[in-house]
């Protein structure tokens, strides 16, 4: 684990673990599925967030491999997908054919190929770790729902991030933090950004969302069941942070 950086503004808008995700793109996608992590633990929280969402159009915001679009799909949604990844945006269109419209394009920019009031959904699983500039995303995602639209995301916990680097970190500031990833083989530096609780809901407040439901997830009974030392950590302490927003 390495020392924080400060964060500043990023010059170029190259997003910002890119380069990681390409190398573990592959192997993201094989686990997907079953990482206890992800499918017994933040997904059935986040999935837990959501309207009855048949019928209704989805932005999933960093889509991944697709896993969160092949369910939405699967419940009825009409879904377009969007991911900075090459690789990961080649995954999921394997992973959904035709069933998902998918677009690579980076959370970091306007996503002015989307029209305004376009979706009743917009979802972001684990992905706002990754962006700098909440405000600007949080408004892309305002704009682009309709009025009484959720948006529901998923995220690192910021008091986890903090206590993994608090000989280094200031806790006020926006920073740069890494972590080496070895649950997908190789291992692969990751990464990240880290923020306090407060730029958390007053970015989103200032963006026009009213806050509705925050879920610290435990994990499930499937979870425990495949990694049992996991599930003791988690069951104490919080691993991620699952929130649900309105625009009204």
């Amino acid at each position: 684990m390495s020392a924080p950086d400060k964060a500043e503004q990023p010059e170029q808008r190259v997003p910002l673990a890119q380069e990681a995700y390409e190398k573990l793109a592959e192997a993201i996608s094989a686990r997907i599925d079953t990482k206890p992590h992800n499918a017994y633990y933040e997904r059935p929280a986040t999935l837990s967030l959501l309207p009855d969402v048949n019928g209704l159009r989805v932005l999933d915001a960093g889509c991944g491999p697709g896993v969160y679009a092949e369910i939405l799909v699967g419940m009825g949604a009409e879904v377009v997908a969007v991911d900075a990844s090459p690789k990961m945006v080649s995954l999921a269109r394997a992973r959904l054919g035709a069933r998902a419209e998918l677009i690579q394009a980076s959370l970091e920019e306007p996503l002015e190929f989307l029209a305004d009031e376009r979706f009743d959904v917009v979802i972001s699983p684990l992905v706002m770790d990754y962006v700098f500039d909440w405000g600007a995303t949080f408004s892309e995602f305002y704009r682009v729902l309709k009025q009484g639209g959720i948006f529901v995301f998923s995220m690192e916990h910021p008091m986890l991030k903090y206590e993994d680097h608090r000989q280094t970190s200031d806790y006020f500031a926006t920073e740069r933090v890494e972590y080496t990833w070895r649950g997908f083989g190789q291992p692969v530096s990751v990464p990240s950004y880290r923020r306090p609780f407060q730029d958390v809901f007053n970015t989103l407040a200032e963006a026009g969302f009213r806050l509705e439901r925050v879920l610290e997830p435990l994990p499930t009974e499937a979870f425990k069941a495949a990694d049992p030392e996991g599930y003791a950590e988690l069951i104490c302490e919080p691993a991620f942070m699952c929130i649900r927003a309105v625009k009204d």
